[in-house]
């Protein structure tokens, strides 16, 4: 027997679904800006580390600091575009706080792999730097979404999404009209 629904996202199913596809591109959108700032970190991480004296974990809170300020302006205007604006203030604070403890863990990774075991090769560096981004990534996420980027309440994003109609058409603009069944 047919079903009664007349289209794929209507009833729970196609509910579920949708929110599948919408955390699917967000996680999709959130990979290519933490990606680009993965190659960031890492490229600076190493160049700080070879054109300098400095320590590794030192090197590399450098370059994790420059990944954050590449990451924020991705993640504002690319990933997290369509969420609410306001307060930025705010909104730049909590990135800057999760960020700080994501930073927090991916140096903690390299520190203990560096001073805690010994493994201080430009090899095992790079690998403990990138699974200390892997493992911050995973709370960077939660925390971006959760409380920094925070989607629009459901009034405030429909009131948007149709303010275009109470606007008044161009001169000689046709505008369309709706269809009555």
């Amino acid at each position: 027997m047919g079903s009664a629904s007349s289209g794929p996202h209507t009833g729970p199913r196609g509910s579920v679904r949708r929110r599948f596809d919408l955390l699917f591109r967000e996680v999709a959108k959130f990979g290519a800006v933490g990606g680009a700032g993965l190659l960031v970190n890492l490229l600076v991480f190493n160049l700080v580390r070879h054109l300098t004296d400095l320590q590794v974990v030192r090197a590399s809170v450098i370059a994790t600091v420059v990944s954050i300020a590449f990451n924020y302006v991705g993640f504002r205007y690319f990933t997290y575009r369509d969420r609410d604006k306001g307060g930025r203030t705010k909104e730049l604070t909590l990135f800057l706080l999760f960020s700080g403890v994501g930073l927090v863990i991916e140096n903690g990774v390299l520190y203990v792999a560096t001073y805690g075991f010994g493994w201080d090769s430009p090899l095992q560096s790079n690998v403990f730097k990138f699974l200390g981004i892997g493992v911050a990534t995973l709370f960077r996420f939660w925390s971006y979404r959760t409380w920094v980027f925070r989607a629009l309440p459901a009034r405030e994003a429909v009131a948007d999404a149709e303010s275009f109609l109470d606007e008044e058409p161009a001169p000689g603009a046709d505008r369309p009209r709706a269809r009555v069944n």
